[in-house]
Order: structure tokens, then sequence, then C-alpha cells
């Protein structure tokens, strides 16, 4: 019977009771028999659930993980350099100071002394004294990250952003040993770097990669790394989500992490619980310059191809194209008959480049790739950048409304390759249009000759319209419509007109401006 407090059970009773009761219950659901003579501590530990531990594997993959010290020269600041400060070290005042004084503190810091006895003159810079013989600067730290052993010979993965300003480079084991590290080579588009210590006959331990299949969205990771420079660091978390596109190239496909990953862990790894690297921690999201739980990791796919490139030929080659290329919008599927909006339609093929050469024209769409879907414009650059050069591609292009098959043999992107632009200045001049302009009212436009004679000026836009929400802005040019030159208004209406008899309720406007060509889809249901 339960002992009460005026005819009622004391609270410390119950709980007592119920929690009894409990640890019963669950004892018998397990079917481990309860002793008498058990303690409370010991029948908890007998119905808890195992706690999950990263332990092990971060013992596993700790040593392969590596802090990564990027230093570069400052050279002297000049006698009329404003950046840092400048004393004058002839005697003016210092005598007077006391030797607890903060500059007096600094100038021993530095190893000056600020009552030389020459009398110079010294310039301090925001790195601490320049200078030295010859005027050449020191190597100093300028930079600080993350990086991973990939062989037991010494060869390390790190982010091209890491080691972009270097000259010199060290590389901090977890143990503390420093070790100089050479630049094999590094890859701007993808954000990856490989170094390589000599260890003088020493194995490192060192973590593979993991099959990409395997990852789910879900999955427990753990990134390793040294956030702002505190040293070896494990934070945990679950891959967030996967194939992000954060605008930082048309190679973007990262996956995302909530581990905790701020500045410093660049170029590290993201394990799974095999202690398999996952990611390359390459950005964050973030208001405050720390983390807020969105993290962006370069897949182990992506990762593994680019280095075994830089590692062999210190440089990545990629299949190139050639042609500039955007999304397929639903709008602009509509205006060219496309059943979805996938693919990539392609704004302007680079003259002599193998698209060029293959006969890619500005309007293709491209829909498939060896028989393979292209799902968007950076699907298919990823798929031909992944590609070697000199291979021979099969094409489906959407051109007028059918599908027709191209082959291209690919080309070697060059290393400052940009998407290629439509701007061609040095064309000749070609015949004036007619002088007069017509507005195109349905359409928010307003037209006249270009300057070269090629395509209409927009000389004025409605900015209730369309057009206007579209983004296209006086001063830009129509160059073609449905993939069609056009010269005058007269011309844009005759090919708005075919359009509305083929049922389209959307016009394709392939659009100039200083910045470069695009595609625009318009509705076109009120026009005459």
């Amino acid at each position: 019977m339960l002992k009460s407090f005026n005819g009622r059970p004391s609270l410390a009773t119950v709980l007592k009771a119920s929690t009894v009761a409990g640890i019963a219950a669950a004892v018998l659901a397990t079917g481990v028999p309860l002793e008498i003579t058990r303690s409370y501590a010991e029948a908890v530990k007998v119905q808890a659930p195992a706690v999950p531990s990263f332990a092990n594997v971060v013992d596993a993959v700790s040593p392969a993980v590596v802090s990564v010290r990027v230093e570069n020269r400052v050279n002297p600041v000049s006698d009329n350099n404003n950046d840092g400060f400048s004393f004058d070290f002839n005697g003016r005042g210092f005598d007077d100071l006391p030797d607890d004084h903060p500059l007096k503190r600094f100038f021993k810091q530095f190893g000056q002394d600020p009552n030389d006895q020459q009398g110079h003159s010294r310039r301090f810079g925001q790195n601490g004294p320049n200078g030295g013989p010859g005027g050449k600067g020191r190597l100093r730290p300028v930079a600080q990250g993350s990086g991973f052993f990939i062989s037991e010979d010494g060869y390390i993965v790190t982010n091209n952003h890491v080691v972009s300003d270097g000259q010199a480079f060290v590389a901090v084991t977890n143990d503390g040993t420093e070790l100089d590290a050479k630049l094999i080579g590094k890859d701007p588009r993808t954000d990856l770097a490989v170094l390589k210590v000599d260890g003088k006959g020493k194995k490192f331990t060192y973590v593979n990669w993991a099959d990409d299949n395997n990852v789910r969205v879900g999955d427990w990771v753990v990134a390793v790394g040294n956030p702002f420079g505190l040293g070896g660091t494990v934070t945990a978390g679950i891959v967030s989500a996967r194939g992000r596109d954060i605008g930082s190239g048309p190679y973007d496909d990262y996956l995302q992490v909530d581990a905790a990953v701020n500045r410093g862990n660049s170029g590290g790894p993201t394990f799974n619980l095999s202690g398999e690297v996952v990611g390359i921690n390459t950005a964050i999201f973030s208001p405050s310059g720390g983390s807020v739980g969105i993290a962006f990791a370069i897949p182990a796919s992506t990762a593994k191809d680019v280095v075994a490139d830089l590692m062999k030929d210190g440089q990545v080659s990629r299949g190139w194209l050639g042609v500039q290329i955007q999304p397929v919008t639903k709008d602009i599927a509509e205006s060219i008959g496309l059943s979805e909006p996938s693919g990539a339609l392609v704004v302007a093929p680079q003259a002599g480049s193998p698209g060029d050469k293959a006969g890619m024209k500005a309007g293709d769409v491209v829909t498939a790739l060896n028989g393979e879907t292209i799902k968007d414009a950076r699907d298919l650059s990823r798929r031909i950048g992944a590609m070697q050069p000199g291979s021979k591609v099969e094409l489906s292009v959407w051109r007028a409304g059918k599908a027709q098959p191209l082959t291209v043999e690919l080309g070697t992107l060059p290393i400052d390759q940009k998407d290629a632009s439509a701007d061609d200045n040095s064309q000749p001049q070609q015949p004036e249009a007619p002088a007069s302009e017509k507005a195109l009212a349905d359409l928010g436009l307003t037209v006249g000759p270009s300057d070269d004679g090629k395509g209409l000026a927009i000389t004025d836009i409605d900015p209730n319209s369309d057009a206007a929400d579209k983004g296209i802005k006086e001063g830009e040019k129509i160059t073609s419509v449905n993939n069609q030159e056009v010269s005058s208004a007269d011309d844009i209406v005759k090919v708005l007109n075919q359009a509305k008899k083929d049922g389209r309720t959307r016009a394709l406007f392939q659009i100039q401006s200083s910045e470069g060509s695009r595609f625009v889809a318009l509705p076109i249901n009120g026009q005459g």
C-alpha cells in the first residue's frame, strides 16, 4: 500500500512507484530478469538504447586530416605607402615612455628597439616589420585551411581557394608535425587542389573515397578540419540535400550538410560512418560568417576524377563543345513546341568551336547526349566536361519543331575559357534597316533599326509589360524571333502570326546586350 499524506499519496512516492513500475515493465519486455538486489542505475542501463558515437570513426580518420598553412612573400612597404603605421625612431618621446607602455611592448614583440642607436626610421605594415636584405619580403602566413591524405606517399587534397594565393605551403598533421608541401595542381572550376609532402620514406595514414550511390539524404556525416585555425576539430550532422547549385560555376553539384563547418574547414573532408570521404567542404551559407547549419561539399564522385587528373598531369583536361547555353524554362519550351522544360538551349556557338563545326545553331535545344536525356544546361556542362577531348558524341537536337541527330568531336576546354559570347564587333556594316519605327504594343516593345544593321534596337519598353517583367531593357537588341532573323517590326509580326497559326501561345525572342545573348519567351496571344 502506498504511503499517504492527508489521505493522498506523496508526489515522491508516486514518482518512485511509477519509475520502478516503468523499469520493471521495460525489463520484462526485454526478457531480462530483474533481481531485487539490482540497482536503479543498472536497471536503467539494461533498458537504455545504445547511444551513437563517432569516436571510432574519428580515431581512424584523424591522422589523415591536416591543417594547410599558406604562405606568401610580403614585400617591404615603401615610405609613401599609407598602409600600416609609421614611427620615427630618432628618440623623440620614447625615452619618456614607461617600460610597460603598449608601444614599447609592441616593438619588443618584434625584436625592435624604439631607441635604436642608429636612429633609423622603420615602417611596419599590417603583417609586422617588413624589409630585409635586398628589400625582399619574408614568407608569411596569408591563409589557412584544411586537407587530407589520399595516398600513403603524401598526396593531399584541399580547396583551390585555400592555396590560390600562396607561394609556399605547410601541412600540419594532427600530432603537430609540420611538413613542407609542394603544389601539384589546381582546378578553379571545381575548387580543388592537390599538394604533395615528402615523408622521407614515411607512410602516411590516408582515406578512401565513398561511393556516391550510397550517400543518401539523412545519412550521418562527420566533418574534420581546422576551423578558425584552432586545430583538429570534429563536428557531426547529416546530409541535408544533394545536387545543390550555389551559382559558383557550371559544375555545381554540391552535397549540403548541416555539420558545423566554419572558416578554416575549407578543403577538409566530410566522412560517412565507414570513414570514407563523401565530400570536401568548400562553402557555407552564413549571414554572420559562422556556421548556421548550411554547408556545401564537393561530392566524392566529382573530386575523385579531378584529383586523379591533377595527380597525373597537374591539370584537368575537359571536353569542350564551345557553345553558350541557358536553361529551358516552361515558357521557352512552349514557344518552341517542346513537351517539357528540359534540355539545354544553345544561345550562340563560338566561331570555330566543335559545336560550330558540327552545325549547331542558336535556338537549338540539346535534349540528349549519347542516348541519355539531358536534364538542363548544367547537366550538359558537367557531362561534356567529364569527357575526354577528341571523343565523338551523339547529340539529339530539337530544331524547327523536330528532333535531329548531330555528331560532334569534342575539343579541349581552354584553361581560361569562358562562356562563348555572341558579341562580335568586327562584323562589317550591313545596309540600314527601314527608318520608320513601329510599336509592338501587345508586347510592350518599340523597336527601330540597330546601329550595325543587324536585328532591331529596342528604343522603348512598357514598364508594365511582360517584356519588362522578363528583364528586357531599352537599348538591347532583338536579333531573332523563333530562330528567324528579323530586321524590321514587320518581320517580327510575320513570325508571330505564323506562330499563332501553329498553335503557339509564346514566341522565342533572342535578345542581345552588352553582356551577351539570351533567349526570352514572350506571350503572343494578343498579337494580330
